[in-house]
């Protein structure tokens, strides 16, 4: 307003100065608006009471609402430019790599499953089409919640550019009517109706019989040996680097080899794997207490923190025994898995492409448990042994 206070109208989170005997204010897009001295220094509009709602409090509460209306839809419009076609890009995306991998692993288990395959494809389908239909709704609600805003927006600033004071004063009811229409109008959030849902893809039966394809033809057709510069003290490693065999009493090894564990049972393959299908097998019927998995080759190795521990950290996945107590373990969140009977030999199947690893007993062709992770990095087959000794199968 005139008389030295301070500039009002908002353009990108910023207000004008003062420029001259009047009020200069910049809009969107870079254009300015220039209202005359119509506001006396600090009372209100000319004709009207001291103490009037309108006045220069009414005029900087319109001028508030155009405020906060422009930062409501410069966020609305980055959400339908930005984020919108983004999450539509993603789905696509994820939609392509679902289809893929239902499709691959359908070859694998040949005509069997082609009844399976065409259910599938229709589920990947039909899912893909919901989460478009989610987004093209979002994208068409915020379309109008921006366009109303964009209106109202443009009419306060009318209001206020084209109207007296006592034009102003007779408008007031109508303008607050108006700017209600902003109050129902909320920022747009995070929805999982927006993502493509894996579940919906998932069977149970092409599961099981995938896992015993790749076991059968991909198990033993990789060597797969343990490196013995990083096995612990309390184990011993067998001449064929197949065999490791818990002591309770601490060997004399150079300690100071920085690819040794000093503290816990464990060890490393010699080898990482970082694309394709994996998979190996390991007998466990003398042991009680193991752990065998897969981790990346940042794991530390000394010390008896939780870093170093097997599945306490979020560089490593395992199944464990402990006498009668089965889990899988990955970042120090144990999920419980219950059997019938203790396994005497464990599969151990990684898909990278489909980011899972998963735990199989060949004998009873059950899977043990499964858990899906965007792998970062290389993985190491791992291994550990508090009771007795397991062995890589031949």
């Amino acid at each position: 307003a005139g008389g030295g206070s301070p500039g009002v109208l908002p353009v990108g989170g910023r207000r004008t100065g003062c420029c001259g005997p009047g009020l200069r204010l910049r809009l969107a897009g870079g254009g300015e608006l220039f209202l005359p001295p119509s506001l006396p220094p600090a009372r209100g509009f000319p004709g009207v009471a001291a103490g009037s709602p309108v006045g220069v409090s009414g005029a900087n509460r319109l001028v508030d609402r155009c405020e906060r209306l422009q930062l409501q839809s410069a966020a609305i419009a980055k959400h339908v430019a930005e984020v919108l076609p983004a999450r539509s890009q993603g789905v696509l995306s994820a939609a392509n790599s679902a289809r893929e991998l239902v499709i691959q692993r359908l070859i694998f288990v040949g005509k069997v499953c082609e009844n399976e395959e065409q259910r599938l494809l229709e589920e990947v389908h039909a899912e893909e089409e919901r989460a478009q239909h989610s987004i093209l709704t979002q994208r068409a609600h915020w379309t109008e919640a921006l366009q109303k805003l964009s209106a109202l927006r443009t009419y306060l600033v009318d209001t206020i550019t084209n109207l007296d004071d006592q034009d102003l004063v007779n408008a007031e009811q109508e303008i607050f009517e108006r700017t209600e229409v902003a109050e129902g109008i909320l920022e747009p959030r995070e929805s999982a109706k927006l993502n493509f849902n894996q579940q919906r893809v998932q069977s149970p039966l092409l599961h099981r019989l995938w896992a015993s394809a790749v076991l059968c033809c991909v198990a033993g057709s990789q060597e797969i040996s343990i490196d013995e510069k990083t096995v612990s003290p309390y184990l011993s490693l067998s001449e064929d680097k197949k065999t490791l065999t818990f002591s309770p009493k601490k060997a004399k090894l150079d300690l100071d080899g920085p690819e040794r564990f000093d503290h816990w049972p464990n060890a490393l393959a010699t080898a990482a794997f970082h694309t394709g299908l994996h998979a190996w097998k390991v007998s466990v019927e003398k042991s009680c207490a193991y752990k065998l998995g897969v981790c990346y080759g940042s794991l530390p190795r000394k010390g008896p923190g939780n870093e170093v521990r097997l599945g306490f950290n979020a560089a490593s996945w395992v199944f464990s025994r402990y006498d009668k107590e089965f889990r899988f373990l990955h970042a120090g969140q144990p999920q419980p898995v219950e059997l019938l009977r203790a396994p005497a030999e464990i599969g151990v199947l990684v898909d990278f492409a489909g980011g899972e690893v998963l735990f199989y007993d060949p004998d009873s062709c059950t899977i043990l448990f499964s858990h899906r992770e965007a792998f970062a990095a290389p993985l190491y087959p791992v291994f550990a042994v508090a009771h007795q000794s397991i062995s890589l199968s031949q």
